[in-house]
């Protein structure tokens, strides 16, 4: 597979988009090499072509520069073909200690240094700071205030500036407990009144159900607590939280998502899926927290079936591209995530996003781009629980024009 690739037929992203001379890769005559540094993306395609490279290694290796074979051509010079040069991959195994949890985006300084292209062997806590390990308590009882969603980090990836972008690929997420937990809050939930939706009456009560996670089964299991017959939900893990450090020195909430990432309760950040996020500060600071083991369009309850999570993620550095918000690609879908109150505003973000990444990736024109996502997106509603709320916009690769 390769980054911005796909299915047969399907077109290459932006982010992803094949270096367009290899089509010449036969016409060496007087070519001569140039090395170029694999994060200096200067060239269209770099990218893409060193995140194929690196998948098709497995893991094993990844490539940390590029020799270019190169050759004059009317006067002009142009690029003929990309010859990988391979070196072992960096791999950073870190397990946090529960002191080193941080409870913001930003405002913290880094746990470690990382290169581009490094590995993180990790784990994160549970949103609940592990404060919940047997059933009978609530978390009024036991979580302490300003201690949602701890993050494992954040990491200082050496060489990013503001205006690159990191890309981080979901290697691999898996439940790190064998049990998890969701809690509806009081004030704090779809159906229930908040500070900003004020309702009369008297809101729900604080209610926890623990879910037995089997694992041979791939569900997670719960009971109902009136004696009734539970009920099981096929795990699909994510991470709610992916973030870097917000613009301006600023430190955000970790319930809070924005343009930097951070709460999104996205399902679509899960293995497999690279995940793209402008770099705002020096070294981007990127952390991550919140394990989903599943959740339901909308997160409506407040929380999803929530735990502790073991993380394995690569995170590469594209320089000299902007990312406004944040961004996610597989092999079938290029998807674009907004966060904002109202609901419509945040779903406007994320479209607006899209339209501009079907024109970076197929040259059409802003108003032909928007009527092509007008009439293949699909929105799912991420979540309306957060203070802000978050739409994620998905397009088909196999839908793209081709760029002529």
């Amino acid at each position: 597979m390769r980054r911005g690739g796909g299915p047969r037929g399907a077109r290459a992203s932006g982010h992803g988009q094949r270096l367009r001379g290899r089509r010449e890769e036969h016409r060496k005559r007087n070519a001569s090499e140039l090395s170029v540094d694999t994060h200096d993306n200067t060239l269209p395609g770099l990218e893409a072509e060193y995140g194929r490279a690196r998948r098709n290694a497995h893991g094993v290796f990844s490539i940390l520069k590029f020799t270019i074979v190169i050759a004059p051509i009317r006067s002009r010079i142009r690029c003929i073909m990309v010859l990988p040069v391979l070196a072992a991959a960096a791999v950073l195994r870190y397990v946090p200690a529960h002191d080193e949890l941080k409870y913001t985006f930003g405002g913290a300084a880094p746990v470690r240094h990382i290169q581009p292209g490094t590995r993180i062997v990790s784990w994160t806590e549970d949103c609940f700071d592990g404060a919940l390990t047997k059933p009978g308590q609530k978390p009024s009882e036991v979580l302490a205030p300003g201690h949602d969603n701890p993050q494992t980090g954040p990491f200082y990836v050496d060489g990013a500036e503001p205006g690159d972008t990191l890309a981080i690929r979901i290697e691999k997420l898996e439940p790190a407990r064998d049990h998890g937990v969701s809690v509806a809050f009081p004030g704090f939930g779809a159906l229930k009144g908040t500070d900003k939706t004020a309702m009369l009456g008297a809101d729900l009560p604080e209610t926890v159900w623990f879910y037995e996670v089997d694992r041979a089964k791939g569900v997670a299991r719960t009971s109902a607590h009136d004696g009734k017959p539970g009920w099981e939900v096929p795990l699909a893990p994510f991470l709610g939280c992916l973030g870097v450090s917000p613009a301006y020195g600023e430190a955000r909430s970790t319930i809070v998502p924005g343009d930097f990432g951070g709460n999104m309760d996205c399902p679509e950040v899960r293995a497999g899926n690279t995940v793209y996020l402008g770099v705002r500060v020096a070294g981007g600071l990127v952390s991550f927290g919140d394990g989903h083991y599943a959740m339901g369009d909308g997160e409506i309850m407040g929380t999803a079936i929530e735990g502790a999570m073991n993380v394995e993620l690569t995170v590469d550095l594209i320089k000299h591209r902007d990312t406004p918000w944040p961004r996610i690609e597989n092999d079938s879908f290029m998807m674009s995530v907004g966060a904002a109150r109202p609901l419509e505003d945040a779903a406007r973000i994320a479209f607006k996003d899209m339209v501009r990444w079907v024109q970076e990736s197929t040259g059409l024109s802003e108003m032909d781009a928007y009527e092509f996502v007008s009439q293949n997106a699909k929105a799912p509603i991420t979540q309306i629980v957060d203070p802000e709320y978050t739409v994620t916009v998905k397009i088909p690769k196999n839908r793209l024009p081709k760029r002529r």
